[in-house]
């Protein structure tokens, strides 16, 4: 088994967590200086390095220890927050930031707070294909605003026992999945478990994987954004038509849930499938830690959900679980610099991707070693990967509600409709603005 710390699920910022992560720069008010070690009274300068992800304080903790112990003329205050809005709102945001890249970040880029990171040495190591990730959400004309950090790759988790007691294969096209979730459920096994509960779960397994193999998310929602108040049922793209068939899919996916769907969460189903209640589960890398802590001895894997009959098509939903910025305001650029530079060494990049079930963003980056994730390292090598759809949803819409209601009633066609009305509703706000 490989390491059990998690890469964590990815965030929508919510009012809730937009006021926890004030919280938290409140409570960290930075000096201007202190004494360096050794009692000797020379002056260190102090910077502030914001991580987003609670499960690695510890880990990038000690990176910052030994950032200091390396360069013993600066101090760095680490801070967790899982919002960046309160730092920007104060005027106070930090010389580092190291966060998940979402909507959230790409409004700060697309602003030009984030200064450019195009002339350090680690800029040029980064691969263009995960780079390019981040310009779907938002550019800065002349600026590499974000270094990707750490990539985090999702598919089905399957429990290879229950596979290979029915001797079913790993499908590898959309009727070969059908025809296994129709074998399990005919075993009286669950094929897929599903937390409806916890909503975020829905649109980052049921919704995103549905989509990704068959739509060009990024260039799907640029597109969208260019609409803006004309999107609608006869524009060349829409919610209504573009994901016309991928819900289709979802439907289809969404019967051979368990029963209890509606009313199981995320601990839930971490519990269940740990041990052994379902044939597979939705999820990404940051559930098999929590899987491992009911049963560490259950053998997992993961593969891509097909949802065409091309296996070509088959592509793994990724995120940029973590991004390096620097805020433009920053009195401490050169020491900001030094330590991006320091945590963008291939052995620390690399290490920290390997001990948290996520693959690095260098262009030699070594192969993740769990076993778990094996099933998805050639997608990830050969960049057959996508961001999940609804990342590029903003938060006002309610997508995980609307998909509850589709599930339950079937009904995923209305659920497209009121997305494109919630679309034009936002943009002809934003043109008022």
């Amino acid at each position: 088994m490989g390491s059990k710390t998690t890469a964590g699920p990815p965030p929508r910022v919510s009012r809730r967590s937009f006021l926890a992560g004030a919280a938290g720069v409140l409570a960290a008010v930075p000096l201007a200086a202190c004494a360096a070690p050794g009692g000797s009274g020379a002056k260190r300068t102090e910077i502030t390095f914001y991580e987003q992800k609670q499960e690695v304080i510890a880990y990038f903790d000690d990176l910052l220890r030994r950032f200091e112990g390396e360069h013993p003329g600066i101090r760095v205050v680490h801070d967790s927050t899982t919002a960046i809005a309160p730092q920007f709102v104060r005027g106070e945001p930090g010389d580092v930031g190291c966060f998940n890249d979402n909507l959230e970040l790409a409004r700060y880029i697309s602003r030009g707070q984030m200064g450019d990171l195009s002339g350090l040495p680690s800029a040029a190591r980064v691969r263009t294909d995960i780079s390019g990730l981040t310009d779907q959400y938002a550019t800065y004309p002349g600026r590499t605003s974000v270094l990707p950090y750490s990539l985090a790759a999702a598919g089905v988790i399957y429990n290879k026992a229950i596979f290979a007691k029915h001797e079913l294969p790993v499908p590898t096209t959309w009727t070969e999945f059908v025809e296994v979730c129709t074998a399990l459920q005919k075993a009286g096994i669950t094929p897929v478990y599903a937390t409806d509960r916890d909503t975020w779960t829905l649109w980052q397994g049921l919704f995103d994987y549905s989509v990704g193999s068959l739509v060009d998310t990024g260039a799907f929602f640029g597109r969208m954004n260019e609409l803006g108040t004309d999107v609608g049922p006869d524009s060349d793209v829409s919610f209504s038509t573009t994901l016309a068939v991928p819900m289709e899919r979802a439907r289809t996916i969404s019967t051979f849930f368990n029963p209890d769907h509606a009313v199981r969460s995320y601990a839930d189903g971490n519990l269940a499938f740990g041990k052994g209640q379902a044939a597979m589960y939705l999820q990404g890398p940051w559930a098999l830690s929590q899987i491992a802590m009911v049963d560490d001895s259950l053998d997992v894997g993961t593969f891509a959900l097909p949802v065409s009959d091309d296996p070509d098509e088959r592509q793994v939903r990724v995120n940029i679980d973590l991004g390096l910025y620097i805020p433009a305001a920053t009195p401490h650029r050169a020491e900001a610099e030094q330590l991006v530079e320091f945590l963008m060494q291939p052995e620390i990049i690399n290490a920290y991707n390997a001990d948290n079930l996520a693959y690095s963003t260098l262009t030699d980056a070594p192969a993740q070693q769990d076993d778990r994730l094996a099933g998805l390292q050639s997608y990830v090598d050969d960049a057959a990967f996508y961001q999940g759809a609804g990342t590029f949803v903003p938060t006002s819409i309610p997508l995980g509600n609307y998909l509850q209601t589709a599930i339950r009633t079937g009904n995923f066609d209305g659920m497209l409709a009121q997305l494109d009305a919630d679309w034009r509703r936002l943009a002809g706000r934003a043109a008022t603005v």
